[in-house]
Formats: C-alpha cells, structure tokens, sequence
C-alpha cells in the first residue's frame, strides 16, 4: 500500500529480457537505503518487488501482464521514473490509499500552462468513467492528485509547482500514456452495486442521481 506522494524520482539504468518478460534496473537514490530483496517499491505506480540490491541501484522482474497493463514496458534507459517507499503502520497519509495495481492506461490530450495553473488533460475510456468524479481521487504514474475537470471522453488534473518538480508529470507531452489507478473506495462502491439486484432499487443510476458517481 502507497499514498502517492512520491518520494524520489529514479533513472532508469537498464532494461533487459528474462524470464518472459523484462528486468528493470533504476537508480533509486534514497529510497533504496533500507530495501533488499523482496522489498515493494512503486515505479511509476506499480507495485514492484526487489529482486536485488547494488548500493543505490534496484533490480526488479515485470511480467508481461505488467507490462501489457501498464507504461512500464515502454521504458528505456535513462528515462526518469515516480518511486515510493511502501506505506509503513503509523505513517501520515498525505495523499490517498494507493495500491499500486494499475487500472487502465490513459493517453494525455494536451496540456494547459498558464501563469496561474498548469493542467493536464487525459483520455476518458469507458471502462474508467464510472470511477472518475470531479473532486474525486486518482493516481497517475503513482501520483496522488484530484480529478479538477470532467467531460465524457476526457478528465484533468491540476498539477501544483511542487508536483512538477518533484515527480514526472511536467515532462508528459500529449500522446504519452499514463498508468491510472481509480481510488479503491470506488472501485469499491460500484463493485458492491453492481452486484445489488435491480429490484432493490439501488444501482448505478440511483447513485448517479444523488451524486455518489458519474452517469454510467
């Protein structure tokens, strides 16, 4: 479990085959002091686990599933990567719950800079939609951020200074792909109602009427 606050931003020092899918090498600087081998780390919002340890540099194994469902089958050498220590009993959660299983990836439309406010806007797929509401939370390469804008095909985010410089996301130009992870509450919420018979008289749109989700 992650908060989406991202604590270093990694390099990338080397991409490899094996074992039917890819090993990544990152260069993780201090979110590898206290890791070893089967230690969780959150890359770009997806919980990975170590396989070794080389001073500051962390190896890891991702299966082709992980690579299918998210970007990190897309990295290269000397790309930069959002990275999170795993969530320790006692600590502040400054952001939201975080598991780091990746729901879908969205494809960013185009950016909005202006001296007040730097937005992104993103691709809205309709296995996503029901999860996204404005004010709602939502991570995007493990960051936790609030959903600002909705439209039926596209959301945005508003991206603070300090996210910009800390994390990856002032570097994502439109066409770029993004891994998103809905906020588990709900996922959660809509799981349970689509389970609830019609004849109960509450679903989808009866939430969707009251304000819990958006129009399915």
């Amino acid at each position: 479990m992650f908060t989406g606050i991202i604590e270093h931003v990694g390099r990338v020092s080397a991409v490899a085959s094996g074992h039917g899918g890819k090993r990544l090498s990152i260069e993780a600087g201090p979110c590898a002091e206290d890791l070893g081998p089967g230690a969780s780390l959150s890359v770009n919002g997806v919980c990975l686990t170590v396989l070794e340890r080389n001073g500051a540099t962390l190896t890891f194994d991702v299966i082709a599933e992980t690579l299918r469902r998210s970007n990190l089958g897309m990295l290269r050498a000397d790309q930069h990567v959002n990275l999170e220590r795993s969530l320790r009993v006692g600590d502040r959660v400054d952001g939201h719950f975080v598991q780091g299983h990746v729901d879908a990836l969205a494809r960013v439309q185009r950016r909005e800079a202006s001296a007040e406010e730097f937005k992104l806007w993103l691709q809205l797929d309709d296995e996503l939609r029901p999860y996204v509401v404005r004010q709602g939370a939502i991570a995007l390469d493990g960051v936790s951020l609030t959903v600002a804008g909705l439209t039926p095909s596209a959301f945005s985010v508003a991206l603070i200074p300090t996210t910009l410089e800390r994390t990856t996301l002032g570097e994502r130009l439109p066409g770029d792909l993004l891994n998103v992870e809905t906020d588990l509450l709900a996922r959660l919420v809509v799981h349970q109602m689509r389970r609830l018979s019609s004849d109960r008289g509450v679903g989808l749109a009866f939430l969707a009427e009251h304000g819990f989700v958006e129009s399915p």
